[in-house]
């Protein structure tokens, strides 16, 4: 299995979306400042992911949530969650 996940820093409130096959160890990672995309951004909060079956597919999701009309498709997914949290 593979996962498509958007994070969201605690420092900055900016979304991060990423790709692994171990979110729970990927995450940790993130938080631990293991990842130099994310270092010095976090903590995080795992705000969403999506399961896939395989790697191509994954990656694919992840490309796809990163554009203009993927970023308004996790923004209506999360709108009640993010009317909670904002």
């Amino acid at each position: 299995m593979w996962y498509t996940y958007l994070l969201q820093s605690d420092k900055d409130k900016k979304w991060y979306t990423g790709c692994s096959d171990d979110l729970r160890k990927r995450f940790s990672e993130h938080n631990n400042g293991m990842v130099a995309s994310t270092r010095g951004r976090g903590p995080f909060t795992l705000l969403y992911y999506e399961v896939c079956l395989t790697k191509g597919d994954a990656f694919a999701r992840e490309k796809y949530l990163k554009t203009g009309m993927g970023k308004r498709y996790l923004k209506n997914r999360l709108k009640r969650f993010l009317s909670l949290t904002g």
